[in-house]
C-alpha cells in the first residue's frame, strides 16, 4: 500500500495497449488514473522520470497527502501546468517505467501490457504521424533496455496481451 492508498502499475511497451487497460480499469475502479507520460521530460527521459514520480507524486501520497505534478507539454517540450492528485482509495498509474522496482514495496498490483513489436510501432505512427517514427524507434531501445534491468514483465502479477485479436473493450 502507498499509505492509505492501493497503488495499480500498468506498465510495458508503447503502443502495446497501456492507456487503454487503464482507462478501462480505472472507470471500473473508479479510480484516478495518472500517466507517466505527462511527467517525463520528453523523449529519452524513462530514467530520468522516476525523482519526479517519486518525490512529487508516491512521496506524499504514502504520507496521505495530496501528489503534485507538473505536465510535460509535449507539443510546447516543456513542462506545463501543475496537477494534483488527491489521497484516494485507488490509484492507477500507468505508462512506461510505472512498474520499476521502486514502487514494489507500495504497488499492490502490477500489470504488464504487451503487443508484437511490429503492431505496436503501427499504432504509434498511426497515432503520432510518420514524423515521430526516428523518436518511436529509439524509444523502443530505451524501454527495452530499461524492461531488461528492471526485470519488469517477470515481476508483473498480471500480463494483458493486447496483440491481434486481443479486445481491451469491456
Amino acid at each position: 500500500m502507498l499509505g492509505p492508498v492501493r497503488l495499480v502499475c500498468i506498465d510495458g511497451p508503447a503502443g502495446s495497449g497501456k492507456t487503454t487497460f487503464a482507462a478501462l480499469l480505472g472507470a471500473e475502479l473508479g479510480a484516478q488514473v495518472v500517466h507517466v507520460d505527462d511527467l517525463l521530460a520528453g523523449w529519452g527521459d524513462l530514467e530520468g522520470v522516476w525523482p519526479r514520480l517519486r518525490d512529487g507524486l508516491l512521496a506524499p501520497l504514502g504520507a496521505g497527502l495530496t501528489g503534485r505534478y507538473r505536465r510535460y507539454d509535449w507539443v510546447a517540450q516543456e513542462f506545463a501546468e501543475v496537477h494534483e492528485v488527491p489521497v484516494a482509495e485507488v490509484l492507477v498509474l500507468e505508462g512506461c517505467g510505472s512498474a520499476r522496482r521502486g514502487v514494489d514495496p507500495c504497488a499492490v498490483l502490477k500489470v504488464w501490457v504487451e503487443a508484437p513489436p511490429a503492431e505496436r510501432l503501427a499504432r504509434g505512427i498511426a497515432r503520432d504521424g510518420e514524423a515521430m517514427r526516428a523518436h518511436w524507434l529509439a524509444w523502443a531501445q530505451d524501454e527495452a533496455a530499461h524492461f531488461a534491468a528492471e526485470g519488469t514483465r517477470e515481476r508483473a502479477d498480471v500480463i494483458v496481451d493486447s496483440g491481434v485479436g486481443a479486445a481491451l473493450e469491456p
